[in-house]
Protein backbone atom coordinates (compact mmCIF):
# COMPACT_ATOMS: atom_id res chain seq x y z
CA UNK A 1 0.00 0.00 0.00
CA UNK A 2 2.60 2.53 1.09
CA UNK A 3 6.19 2.86 2.03
CA UNK A 4 5.53 6.03 3.90
CA UNK A 5 7.39 5.98 7.22
CA UNK A 6 11.01 6.31 6.17
CA UNK A 7 14.02 8.50 6.84
CA UNK A 8 15.42 11.12 4.47
CA UNK A 9 18.83 9.39 4.56
CA UNK A 10 17.33 6.20 3.09
CA UNK A 11 17.55 4.75 -0.42
CA UNK A 12 16.65 6.51 -3.66
CA UNK A 13 15.85 9.97 -2.34
CA UNK A 14 15.08 12.10 -5.38
CA UNK A 15 12.77 14.54 -7.07
CA UNK A 16 9.87 12.09 -6.79
CA UNK A 17 10.06 12.20 -2.98
CA UNK A 18 8.52 14.58 -0.46
CA UNK A 19 9.38 15.32 3.18
CA UNK A 20 6.27 15.78 5.30
CA UNK A 21 5.56 19.19 6.77
CA UNK A 22 2.76 19.98 9.23
CA UNK A 23 0.14 20.42 6.48
CA UNK A 24 1.08 17.18 4.81
CA UNK A 25 1.17 15.27 8.08
CA UNK A 26 -2.33 16.41 9.00
CA UNK A 27 -3.59 15.52 5.51
CA UNK A 28 -2.25 11.98 5.86
CA UNK A 29 -3.48 11.47 9.42
CA UNK A 30 -6.28 9.25 8.13
CA UNK A 31 -5.93 5.56 7.25
CA UNK A 32 -8.00 5.76 4.07
CA UNK A 33 -5.80 8.52 2.66
CA UNK A 34 -2.64 6.57 3.39
CA UNK A 35 -4.18 3.59 1.60
CA UNK A 36 -5.25 5.72 -1.38
CA UNK A 37 -1.72 7.01 -1.89
CA UNK A 38 -0.35 3.47 -1.59
CA UNK A 39 -2.82 2.05 -4.12
CA UNK A 40 -2.03 4.75 -6.67
CA UNK A 41 1.66 3.98 -6.31
CA UNK A 42 1.15 0.24 -6.57
CA UNK A 43 -1.35 0.03 -9.43
CA UNK A 44 -0.92 3.39 -11.13
CA UNK A 45 -3.60 6.00 -11.95
CA UNK A 46 -7.16 5.18 -10.99
CA UNK A 47 -10.64 6.59 -10.54
CA UNK A 48 -12.51 7.15 -7.30
CA UNK A 49 -14.86 4.30 -8.21
CA UNK A 50 -12.06 1.80 -8.72
CA UNK A 51 -10.27 2.90 -5.56
CA UNK A 52 -13.52 2.61 -3.61
CA UNK A 53 -13.89 -1.01 -4.74
CA UNK A 54 -10.39 -1.87 -3.55
CA UNK A 55 -10.89 -0.06 -0.24
CA UNK A 56 -14.38 -1.35 0.48
CA UNK A 57 -15.88 2.15 0.76
CA UNK A 58 -18.35 4.07 -1.39
CA UNK A 59 -17.16 6.22 -4.27
CA UNK A 60 -18.22 9.43 -2.50
CA UNK A 61 -15.87 8.65 0.38
CA UNK A 62 -13.03 7.89 -2.03
CA UNK A 63 -13.69 11.11 -3.94
CA UNK A 64 -13.63 13.15 -0.74
CA UNK A 65 -10.27 11.75 0.34
CA UNK A 66 -8.82 12.23 -3.15
CA UNK A 67 -9.80 15.90 -3.04
CA UNK A 68 -8.16 16.31 0.37
CA UNK A 69 -5.00 14.61 -0.87
CA UNK A 70 -5.06 16.77 -3.98
CA UNK A 71 -5.31 19.95 -1.91
CA UNK A 72 -2.27 18.82 0.08
CA UNK A 73 -0.27 18.04 -3.07
CA UNK A 74 -0.07 14.24 -2.73
CA UNK A 75 -2.23 13.35 -5.75
CA UNK A 76 -3.17 15.13 -8.94
CA UNK A 77 -5.65 14.65 -11.73
CA UNK A 78 -4.34 12.61 -14.66
CA UNK A 79 -5.57 14.78 -17.51
CA UNK A 80 -4.35 12.31 -20.15
CA UNK A 81 -6.99 9.84 -19.02
CA UNK A 82 -10.71 10.00 -18.41
CA UNK A 83 -13.35 12.35 -19.67
CA UNK A 84 -15.97 14.76 -18.38
CA UNK A 85 -17.77 11.92 -16.57
CA UNK A 86 -14.76 10.14 -15.12
CA UNK A 87 -11.75 11.71 -13.37
CA UNK A 88 -8.49 9.80 -13.05
CA UNK A 89 -5.96 10.45 -10.30
CA UNK A 90 -2.28 9.66 -9.89
CA UNK A 91 0.25 9.87 -7.08
CA UNK A 92 2.62 12.83 -7.27
CA UNK A 93 5.43 11.18 -5.27
CA UNK A 94 6.99 7.74 -5.12
CA UNK A 95 8.19 8.14 -1.54
CA UNK A 96 7.06 10.09 1.52
CA UNK A 97 9.60 10.77 4.26
CA UNK A 98 8.73 11.43 7.90
CA UNK A 99 11.55 11.66 10.41
CA UNK A 100 11.25 15.10 11.97
CA UNK A 101 11.27 14.94 15.80
CA UNK A 102 10.34 18.62 16.08
CA UNK A 103 7.32 18.16 13.80
CA UNK A 104 6.25 15.11 15.80
CA UNK A 105 6.47 17.22 18.97
CA UNK A 106 4.39 20.01 17.46
CA UNK A 107 1.78 17.67 15.94
CA UNK A 108 1.69 14.68 18.30
CA UNK A 109 -1.87 13.58 17.50
CA UNK A 110 -1.39 13.81 13.73
CA UNK A 111 2.00 12.08 13.92
CA UNK A 112 0.59 9.21 15.97
CA UNK A 113 -2.48 8.84 13.72
CA UNK A 114 -0.30 8.73 10.61
CA UNK A 115 2.13 6.20 12.05
CA UNK A 116 -0.69 4.02 13.38
CA UNK A 117 -2.31 4.06 9.93
CA UNK A 118 0.93 2.95 8.29
CA UNK A 119 1.44 0.21 10.89
CA UNK A 120 -2.10 -1.06 10.30
CA UNK A 121 -1.48 -1.18 6.55
CA UNK A 122 1.73 -3.16 7.06
CA UNK A 123 -0.26 -5.68 9.11
CA UNK A 124 -2.94 -5.86 6.40
CA UNK A 125 -0.33 -6.47 3.70
CA UNK A 126 1.21 -9.29 5.69
CA UNK A 127 -2.17 -10.91 6.23
CA UNK A 128 -3.09 -10.61 2.55
CA UNK A 129 0.13 -12.38 1.59
CA UNK A 130 -0.49 -15.10 4.16
CA UNK A 131 -4.00 -15.63 2.82
CA UNK A 132 -2.64 -16.24 -0.67
CA UNK A 133 0.50 -18.10 0.30
CA UNK A 134 -0.75 -21.63 -0.42
CA UNK A 135 -1.74 -20.75 -3.97
CA UNK A 136 1.57 -19.07 -4.86
CA UNK A 137 4.04 -20.82 -7.14
CA UNK A 138 6.54 -22.74 -4.97
CA UNK A 139 9.44 -20.54 -6.06
CA UNK A 140 7.70 -17.46 -4.67
CA UNK A 141 6.20 -19.24 -1.67
CA UNK A 142 9.71 -20.23 -0.61
CA UNK A 143 10.86 -16.59 -0.60
CA UNK A 144 8.25 -15.57 1.98
CA UNK A 145 9.80 -14.70 5.33
CA UNK A 146 8.76 -13.32 8.70
CA UNK A 147 11.72 -13.07 11.06
CA UNK A 148 12.73 -11.01 14.04
CA UNK A 149 16.05 -10.64 15.82
CA UNK A 150 16.48 -9.28 19.35
CA UNK A 151 19.54 -7.02 19.57
CA UNK A 152 20.89 -4.86 22.39
CA UNK A 153 22.13 -1.65 20.78
CA UNK A 154 22.92 1.96 21.56
CA UNK A 155 20.91 4.62 19.69
CA UNK A 156 23.97 5.20 17.50
CA UNK A 157 24.21 1.51 16.65
CA UNK A 158 20.49 1.37 15.83
CA UNK A 159 20.97 4.28 13.43
CA UNK A 160 23.89 2.51 11.80
CA UNK A 161 21.79 -0.63 11.44
CA UNK A 162 19.12 1.34 9.59
CA UNK A 163 21.68 2.82 7.22
CA UNK A 164 23.16 -0.62 6.54
CA UNK A 165 19.73 -2.02 5.71
CA UNK A 166 18.97 0.98 3.49
CA UNK A 167 22.22 0.46 1.60
CA UNK A 168 21.32 -3.17 0.91
CA UNK A 169 17.81 -2.30 -0.30
CA UNK A 170 19.19 0.46 -2.54
CA UNK A 171 21.10 -2.16 -4.55
CA UNK A 172 17.85 -3.65 -5.83
CA UNK A 173 15.31 -2.50 -8.42
CA UNK A 174 12.55 -0.21 -7.17
CA UNK A 175 9.01 -0.96 -8.35
CA UNK A 176 6.68 1.45 -10.13
CA UNK A 177 3.75 0.77 -12.48
CA UNK A 178 5.41 2.69 -15.30
CA UNK A 179 8.66 0.68 -15.10
CA UNK A 180 7.19 -2.80 -14.61
CA UNK A 181 7.33 -3.61 -18.32
CA UNK A 182 11.10 -3.09 -18.43
CA UNK A 183 11.83 -5.45 -15.52
CA UNK A 184 13.45 -8.83 -16.25
CA UNK A 185 11.20 -11.76 -17.11
CA UNK A 186 9.85 -13.40 -13.97
CA UNK A 187 10.19 -10.29 -11.82
CA UNK A 188 7.25 -9.56 -9.52
CA UNK A 189 6.54 -6.90 -6.93
CA UNK A 190 8.12 -7.72 -3.56
CA UNK A 191 7.44 -5.66 -0.44
CA UNK A 192 10.31 -5.28 2.01
CA UNK A 193 9.07 -3.83 5.29
CA UNK A 194 11.68 -2.87 7.88
CA UNK A 195 10.85 -2.04 11.47
CA UNK A 196 13.34 -1.00 14.14
CA UNK A 197 11.38 -1.10 17.38
CA UNK A 198 13.05 0.19 20.56
CA UNK A 199 11.78 -1.90 23.50
CA UNK A 200 12.82 0.25 26.45
CA UNK A 201 10.61 -1.62 28.92
CA UNK A 202 12.98 -4.61 28.93
CA UNK A 203 15.27 -4.43 31.99
CA UNK A 204 19.01 -4.59 31.57
CA UNK A 205 20.66 -7.89 32.48
CA UNK A 206 22.08 -8.21 35.99
CA UNK A 207 25.87 -8.04 36.10
CA UNK A 208 27.62 -11.42 36.18
CA UNK A 209 29.67 -11.94 39.36
CA UNK A 210 33.42 -11.90 38.77
CA UNK A 211 33.86 -15.05 40.87
CA UNK A 212 31.63 -17.45 42.79
CA UNK A 213 32.44 -15.80 46.15
CA UNK A 214 30.88 -12.54 44.93
CA UNK A 215 27.50 -14.22 44.42
CA UNK A 216 24.84 -13.34 46.99
CA UNK A 217 23.60 -16.18 49.14
CA UNK A 218 20.24 -17.67 48.28
CA UNK A 219 17.94 -16.79 51.19
CA UNK A 220 15.83 -19.90 50.53
CA UNK A 221 18.72 -22.32 50.93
Amino acid sequence: MTDAVERPDGPNVGEDSVVLDAKGLRALAHPVRVQVVGLLRKFGPSTATRLAERLGVNSGTASYHLRQLGAAGFVEEDTERGNARERWWRSVHRTIWFNDPELAEREPEAALAYQQSVAAIYTLRTQQTLNGLQTMPPAWRNTFDMSDWALRLTPEEAGALYRDLADVIARYRRDAPETAASAPEGAERVAVITQILPELDVPAASPIPSNPQDKEEDPTS
